[in-house]
């Protein structure tokens, strides 16, 4: 059920601006700074049971219009950025669909029962000799 940023690639529309922060006149002059967007809502790649899984688990990154947004602007480069934004998109992609294994209750093995016992005695035994003495 697995799927990747670069069978997507299609759908996704890229739009850059100017970063913020350090660089000086680069900062000023160069669009580094990429936002991807992917429109789950409208997406004829996925199914609608993927649909829902990535609308549930991705919904603190995705508009109200259904607009699966990433932004990155750490690299100094475009092409330093749109990569880390695919990269990003991968991850996402793979977390939202990992199947979590539900853990299977097992019994508390007889030994462990047993050593627990023995503490608990040897505890009380030390604590009543801790008592006065008549």
């Amino acid at each position: 059920m697995g799927l990747s940023a670069h069978q997507v690639l299609s759908e996704i529309s890229f739009r850059t601006s100017r970063s913020g922060g350090k660089g000086g006149q680069n900062v000023n002059k160069v669009s580094s700074k990429v936002e991807l967007n992917w429109n789950i809502q409208a997406s004829t790649l996925i199914t609608d049971e993927q649909r829902e899984i990535l609308l549930n688990k991705l919904s603190h990154k995705i508009t109200k219009d259904g607009v699966l947004q990433i932004i990155s602007q750490t690299h100094r480069t475009q092409l330093g950025n749109k990569q880390l934004v695919l990269e990003k998109l991968d991850e996402l992609l793979e977390s939202a669909f990992k199947v979590v294994k539900k853990r299977k209750q097992t019994k508390v093995p007889k030994g462990v029962k047993e050593r627990r016992l023995l503490v608990k005695k040897k505890k009380a035994e030390i604590k009543k000799l801790r008592g006065k003495v008549e």
